[in-house]
């Protein structure tokens, strides 16, 4: 099955490809930020508790959950530019849709169609990259595009705030909607079509038994601490869950083409990038839900202030992004994902002496490092995905990194609130010394849940993905210049 493609794209599309593909990320994770901050207004809007409003979120990550595994069979399918101009136009409809709504159902069914467009946005967008550059041109190209989906997360919930304090609720919604509109008209133009000549039919069944196990497994971490379910209900849940993911692994081993192809994970370099990926965003992954909760709750900061706290994260990012490629080159990938796992780890532990007379300053320093070894991480995962898959099997590895990735964030915020919880008894939710002491607990156990991840990025080489660390003077393209 060879890969086909309208034209070779040239220079100029080689430029903007990554700024095509890096504005879809920022609308997605800017998206699902900004709206948290939105939660308590929108429940006063629509006259139901914050609770109610948690179905809204839910709605959009079980939309993601269903829909990702079948991005990459509808590139291979349709195309990459028609597949990704969807994406963008159900997601920017669905936020206008969102913003008219005027009731909580209405609401909830529009997320659910921005989740159809969000779901293809990240594995056809990064698929349309590992296809259009070379394998030595992946990581500084991927460490680029990586940076609006780390921004997005650290303004949205200013902006969020901001908007929802001077402005109107449903203007949330609808801060994505000119920045679609503009990414449509540019994919039209310029996003190269890949396609498969010849494409194996849907495999429905899988898609059921997959679909409906990953969303019944998201829903259930989605509603975790709201106590509208029992303990013996969310077992139960858990364990249909379960039963529908085995029954997709059975499937998966005996159809021809599976929804997802598993077979996948006995290439080394894909199975330590995927589960390492995994388990390393189960530590990181709790974080933007606990600083909210450190900086208001515990330490008393304005929302505006707050959000502030988090910036130099992402501020911190973007400036190592220039020195990724050579940091890659120089140590390997084995070296720097085990090493920077544990530093990590170590980071986000240091959060636990945050306290009431901790200085702003010293914080800012904090988030600022976090930020830089954050950025290497993420950058050095996401890229490693691609280091031994061949042309077609990109859209399937791109599907199984988006799936992994999807779980693992919802995992990780189900699991920090679950550990903060544990700490803080539910009686002492408003005083603030009890949530410092909650929240530096958790920071320790995600911390050290980020360290013993490192050691599935053991089972590397030194040498191994040395493809996309060694760079080709004949391949050299500078995506951005």
């Amino acid at each position: 099955m060879a890969a086909s493609t309208t034209a070779v794209p040239d220079e100029s599309t080689r430029r903007l490809l990554p700024w095509l593909v890096a504005v879809a990320f920022f609308m997605q994770s800017l998206d699902t930020t900004i709206l948290n901050t939105a939660v308590p207004a929108i429940a006063h809007a629509m006259q139901v508790t914050p609770i109610n409003v948690k179905s809204v979120l839910a709605s959009y990550t079980l939309s993601l959950a269903v829909f990702i595994p079948v991005s990459g069979w509808m590139a291979d399918r349709f195309g990459t530019r028609r597949v990704f101009a969807s994406a963008i136009g159900l997601f920017t409809l669905g936020s206008i849709l969102c913003g008219l709504s005027t009731s909580i159902e209405m609401l909830v069914a529009c997320r659910v169609l921005q989740g159809m467009g969000g779901a293809m946005m990240m594995p056809v967008g990064r698929m349309t990259l590992a296809r259009t550059f070379g394998k030595t041109e992946l990581v500084k190209v991927m460490s680029f595009v990586a940076i609006p989906s780390l921004i997005g997360p650290m303004i949205g919930p200013v902006a969020g705030g901001l908007i929802v304090v001077y402005l109107d609720w449903r203007g949330v919604f609808y801060v994505n909607v000119p920045v679609g509109l503009l990414g449509l008209y540019f994919v039209a133009r310029y996003l190269p079509d890949y396609r498969e000549e010849k494409t194996h039919p849907l495999d429905y069944l899988g898609l059921v038994l997959f679909g409906g196990g990953i969303a019944l497994l998201s829903w259930v971490l989605e509603v975790f601490g709201d106590h509208t379910l029992g303990l013996a209900e969310i077992l139960a849940l858990l364990a249909i869950s379960a039963v529908l993911l085995a029954g997709y692994g059975i499937r998966a081993t005996l159809t021809t083409f599976p929804l997802l192809d598993l077979a996948l994970f006995r290439i080394r370099t894909f199975r330590a990038s995927v589960n390492g990926g995994f388990f390393t965003r189960l530590g990181l992954g709790g974080i933007p839900f606990l600083f909210p909760l450190l900086y208001q709750v515990g330490l008393g900061y304005s929302p505006v202030l707050s959000g502030l706290l988090v910036l130099p994260q992402a501020v911190a990012s973007v400036g190592l992004k220039t020195f990724l490629p050579a940091i890659l080159e120089r140590l390997g990938y084995r070296t720097v994902l085990v090493g920077n796992t544990i530093l990590v780890g170590l980071l986000i532990m240091s959060f636990a002496t945050v306290g009431a007379d901790t200085p702003l300053w010293r914080i800012v320093v904090q988030a600022f490092i976090l930020g830089s070894f954050t950025s290497l991480q993420y950058t050095s995962m996401n890229t490693l995905v691609y280091a031994d898959v061949s042309g077609p099997q990109t859209s399937g590895a791109s599907t199984i990194a988006a799936t992994g990735q999807q779980l693992s964030i919802s995992f990780g915020v189900a699991g920090a609130a679950l550990i903060a919880a544990f700490f803080v008894p539910s009686h002492l939710h408003t005083n603030p010394t009890a949530i410092i002491h909650g929240v530096q607990y958790a920071f320790l156990v995600l911390g050290g849940l980020t360290i013993l991840s490192s050691v599935v990025f053991m089972e590397l080489k030194p040498d191994d993905a040395e493809s996309l660390s060694h760079h080709d003077a004949a391949h050299h393209h500078d995506p951005e210049h």
